[in-house]
């Protein structure tokens, strides 16, 4: 069963799922090959330009034309966060299947709107949280699973970048709630809740804080400046359905951090530990053996760590940021072709929203919220 890609969107996200569509047969082998039938974007020239760089033999420059397309299967959305509503609704409505990047909505009730029609209509949902797709993340899930740590008693992670560290940036859509919805939560934060909640299992209270470092900004034209309606750092200390503890920091004000996702999942006979910035690696703590022998061992991934070897025979050549899009939407395309659903999907993405949207209500409210 061949199905065809209409793709919304050109920036980062929106050629990370071009090349991963168009390789994920390749590189898998168990996979159609994916007709890559309509790519959208405006101008109209940028998508005709963009569309024949990316192999896609249509462009347009409406999202609705592209969505009506009777050869449009799947339809990808990689638009700014504010447009991700209409369009998945207008998809699901044509009964298109929607991988959609994060977050799903500016706010909590649009994305339970948009999960449930999707649940209602059946169509095959996925959200792209591609960094719980690391082969060293299921390693370090099936370790946990196995007891080499012992019983997971506490979770420290935190995500930290610095693109909007410099005061003296302009101001930008991302800076208001209208337009962006939430700022670090929405778009880093809700990544190391998808990890927390992969490695650790669901949350269930949390109290947490927030800040915004740089009240206002310099408008674009000179004219002025305009305020920062959104968290620039955001903090939470959370309790796990398990029992667990835990800890959830995100900033996107750290200078010198560029994607400082890091983890500690604490257990009561060891520990595993990560970092996004080093994503083939894991350390792994064992208390075992004498103790002058006692130390991290690193864990660096290969063939052996699947699906690893589907990309390379060879261990320490290391995976990327591509690959792992490329294993999220290989996911996709067996769930469709299965007619199974895919993790994460529209349901799986509302629960880790569900979470950030938490920290926001427990920070302004001053309170602790259960979920």
């Amino acid at each position: 069963m061949t199905l065809g890609l209409g793709l919304i969107g050109t920036g980062f996200m929106g050629k990370a799922h071009a090349l991963a569509y168009g390789s994920a047969a390749a590189v898998f082998g168990d996979l159609a090959p994916v007709r890559l039938a309509q790519l959208c974007d405006t101008p109209v020239q940028k998508a005709r330009d963009l569309g024949a760089q990316f192999g896609f033999a249509a462009a347009t420059d409406d999202w609705r034309a592209l969505i009506a397309n009777p050869e449009v299967d799947i339809v990808s959305i990689t638009t700014p966060n504010a447009l991700h509503k209409e369009m998945a609704l207008a998809a699901i409505a044509a009964g298109k299947h929607v991988h959609c990047e994060k977050p799903l909505a500016l706010t909590l009730e649009d994305a339970q709107e948009m999960e449930a029609a999707a649940r209602a209509a059946g169509v095959r949902t996925k959200v792209g949280y591609n960094y719980i797709h690391n082969p060293a993340v299921s390693h370090a899930r099936a370790l946990i699973a196995e007891g080499m740590i012992g019983k997971p008693v506490h979770f420290r992670g935190w995500v930290d970048e610095d693109y909007q560290a410099d005061p003296d940036l302009p101001w930008t859509w991302r800076a208001t709630r209208a337009d962006a919805g939430l700022g670090t939560l929405g778009d880093l934060g809700c990544h190391l809740v998808s990890m927390s909640h992969v490695l650790m299992g669901e949350i269930e209270s949390l109290i947490a804080d927030t800040q915004i470092i740089h009240e206002t900004r310099p408008l674009p034209d000179g004219s002025g400046r305009a305020a920062v309606e959104n968290e620039d750092t955001a903090s939470a200390i959370i309790r796990y359905r398990n029992g667990a503890q835990g800890t959830l920091c995100t900033s996107r004000s750290a200078w010198g951090r560029k994607n400082k996702l890091d983890w500690e999942v604490h257990g009561t006979k060891g520990m595993i530990t990560f970092s996004q910035e080093r994503l083939n690696e894991l350390k792994l703590y064992v208390n075992e053996g004498p103790r002058a022998q006692q130390g991290f061992r690193t864990i660096l991934t290969g063939p052996e760590h699947a699906p690893y070897g589907a990309f390379c025979p060879a261990p320490g050549h290391q995976l990327g940021f591509g690959d792992l899009k490329t294993v999220e939407v290989a996911g996709f395309l067996r769930a469709i072709a299965a007619g199974e659903e895919s993790f994460p999907n529209f349901t799986d993405a509302l629960e880790f929203e569900r979470v950030i949207h938490a920290i926001d209500t427990s920070a302004r409210e001053g309170r602790r919220v259960t979920l």
